[in-house]
């Protein structure tokens, strides 16, 4: 990935990229990101995907390799670590084992089988960590 990331190195005036993580698109907007700020990018993907046109620069560049549905399963999983409501837990586990983790699912990620059937097994009763078995799986995959 960092060798193919090396165009983010050029001259950065502004880019701009759309960003669709939230249920309503958004254009993200990057004026002068600065050089140093780039390098940072190459150095892990924590720092890339932390700054918002790294984490946009990085969609695009899944979307152009066909594996986006990575970047969102891990967007859809910090996300659901953030969720207060202990009622609103399962509905959204669900929903992003049915969009990612489930066989034929829309956006269905590569988890190696082990991964994939401990995550069906927490959907019995969802929590907090349920899916950190594959999210750390899939962020292995994307660096």
């Amino acid at each position: 990935m960092k060798h193919r990331l090396g165009f983010l190195l050029q001259k950065s005036d502004s880019c701009e990229h759309n960003s669709s993580h939230n249920k309503k698109d958004k254009v993200i907007i990057c004026q002068r990101v600065s050089q140093e700020e780039v390098k940072k990018w190459a150095e892990s993907l924590e720092n890339l995907i932390s700054h918002e046109c790294g984490l946009a620069a990085f969609k695009a560049f899944l979307k152009s390799e066909y594996s986006e549905e990575n970047i969102d399963f891990w967007i859809s999983c910090e996300e659901y670590k953030k969720i207060k409501s202990p009622s609103k837990l399962s509905p959204k586990a669900k929903k992003i084992y049915n969009e990612f983790i489930s066989v034929q699912a829309s956006k269905e990620v590569n988890l190696d089988s082990c991964t994939r059937e401990e995550t069906s097994r927490n959907m019995l009763e969802p929590t907090i960590t349920c899916f950190d078995e594959a999210q750390k799986k899939i962020f292995n995959l994307m660096e």
